[in-house]
């Protein structure tokens, strides 16, 4: 049977799917997430390898694959040896022809899983954020995904470095001001302690998909912690922005929201459409663009 695998690769996680000729669903499955900016140093290409090994295992059970598209975060703009080696690695561990293996930046894969060309803008929100647009020639336009250091605001990774600046700087002022802060409670639960060693340790030394995890916890604190509920509506209104950049320049369309961001706690969504320009049609999606991108390599010419 011919099958595509398509592959979603985020900061968190990585989701696959394997589907046959007839576009059914024949498996899906996650390993840990990894970056196409990982890839700069040693360190990071053994992380990916390593990754992709458990990959390419997962779906070894369920038969051979005859192509692959691949959605990858930090794709688009990297080094041509970087995308050159990340394109070896996946026709090795899959045992591919280069050729039947297609690369893509995880964004203008998930645009192609929301709309038809020209259909609508998309707004993911996931340990990063971006925006993107396929116009009617086919051509990818985005806003965002520039990094957790320049910016990706309102991604998870953002959330979650927004609250512990918060705390940090409390605890600057009032040390052992934690303790009456059901955000700061939730956080250094995730973290394994109130230490600034363990905070330090992970920002310092974990990956950007490990902080970006922390942006549950200060979701599960919005209730009870007017701080934490400010960080959400602030992810909102960063979301807002990338979506109002793309009507302004390609004019208003409708808008789909997807990610796990979103789903942290009500008041993000919320405070984006409060932001968004007047008469935007704001959806949101459940994306599932791991199977897309499947069903997409098996299209593909060969």
């Amino acid at each position: 049977m011919n099958t595509g695998l398509g592959i979603d690769a985020g900061g968190s996680r990585s989701r696959w799917g394997l589907v046959g000729s007839d576009s059914a669903v024949i498996a899906q499955g996650s390993v840990a997430g990894f970056s196409a900016l990982q890839m700069t140093d040693e360190a990071g290409l053994q992380r990916v390898d390593d990754i992709l090994t458990s990959l390419a295992l997962e779906v070894s059970v369920h038969g051979r694959v005859r192509s692959v598209l691949a959605g990858v975060t930090g794709f688009g703009g990297m080094h041509e040896g970087t995308s050159q080696l990340l394109h070896a690695l996946l026709a090795k561990h899959l045992r591919l022809a280069g050729d039947l293996v297609v690369l893509s930046s995880d964004i203008e894969l998930a645009c192609h899983a929301a709309f038809e060309a020209c259909g609508g803008y998309l707004v993911y929100a996931g340990t990063g954020s971006s925006a993107g647009f396929v116009d009617d020639c086919g051509q990818f336009h985005r806003a965002g995904g520039r990094g957790g250091i320049l910016d990706d605001g309102g991604g998870g990774y953002w959330i979650a470095i927004q609250a512990l600046r918060q705390i940090w700087r409390a605890e600057d002022e009032s040390p052992g001001c934690w303790v009456d802060s059901p955000m700061a409670l939730a956080l250094f639960k995730e973290i394994g302690g109130s230490d600034w060693l363990q905070t330090r340790r992970l920002i310092y030394g974990g990956s950007r998909g490990q902080i970006g995890q922390l942006a549950r916890a200060v979701g599960a604190a919005a209730e009870s912690d007017p701080s934490a509920r400010a960080i959400l509506q602030g992810a909102g209104h960063e979301l807002a922005r990338l979506g109002n950049a793309m009507i302004a320049r390609f004019g208003l369309r409708p808008l789909a929201l997807a990610g796990r961001v979103p789903e942290l706690h009500p008041s993000i969504e919320q405070s984006m459409r409060e932001s968004l320009l007047p008469g935007t049609d704001l959806r949101r999606v459940n994306l599932q663009t791991h199977i897309a991108a499947a069903r997409l390599a098996l299209r593909s010419p060969r």
